[in-house]
């Protein structure tokens, strides 16, 4: 499933997922602090939490992959 970014919609016509109730809200009607989107569907927002794992997944991939080749004593091709 693609995201499509929702924040040129109108706000009636965006939708949200509230992280406290675990529910789908059109329009933002909560604070917030407890909202993740907005998504231009009801079905994008009930998977806001999957595509939340999912990136921080691959964060984290990335970071470790950063890291080791950040480690000391790692060179980058460079001979002494």
């Amino acid at each position: 499933m693609s995201y499509k970014d929702a924040s040129h919609l109108p706000p009636e016509q965006q939708f949200w997922y509230n992280t406290y109730s675990k529910s789908v809200e059109q329009g933002a009607q909560s604070d917030y602090r407890q909202l993740i989107g907005p998504y231009s569907s009801r079905e994008e927002a009930q998977h806001a939490l999957e595509r939340a794992a999912q990136r921080n997944e691959e964060w984290e991939d990335n970071n470790a992959r950063w890291a080791a080749g950040h480690a000391p004593g790692h060179h980058h091709g460079q001979h002494h």
